[in-house]
């Protein structure tokens, strides 16, 4: 992880958000599969719906600070792509 340098930076709630939403991506996935066999399961539907509607917030504010994290956000400028991505060491 990123460490914060403590004159301003917010590596760490950049890191923090984008664990929060790579870990929702994990569950809502996770639920998906268990719907697939249990698709009456209202508890599972209304966590999947609820973690649903979060990531979609969570990704909203992280792109709005951060820039995007998929090709689907529109941006300015596209200097994005050289910063670290996601998944590269470092970028959390």
């Amino acid at each position: 992880m990123a460490k914060c340098c403590n004159n301003g930076c917010n590596n760490h709630n950049k890191a923090s958000l984008l664990h929060e939403i790579m870990s929702l991506n994990f569950a809502i996935n996770d639920l998906v599969l268990y719907l697939d066999t249990h698709p009456t399961d209202s508890r599972a539907i209304n966590m999947h719906n609820e973690y649903s509607e979060k990531v979609i917030s969570l990704t909203e504010q992280y792109q709005n600070l951060y820039g995007p994290l998929t090709v689907n956000f529109s941006s300015e400028t596209w200097d994005w792509i050289d910063e670290p991505w996601p998944w590269e060491r470092g970028a959390y």
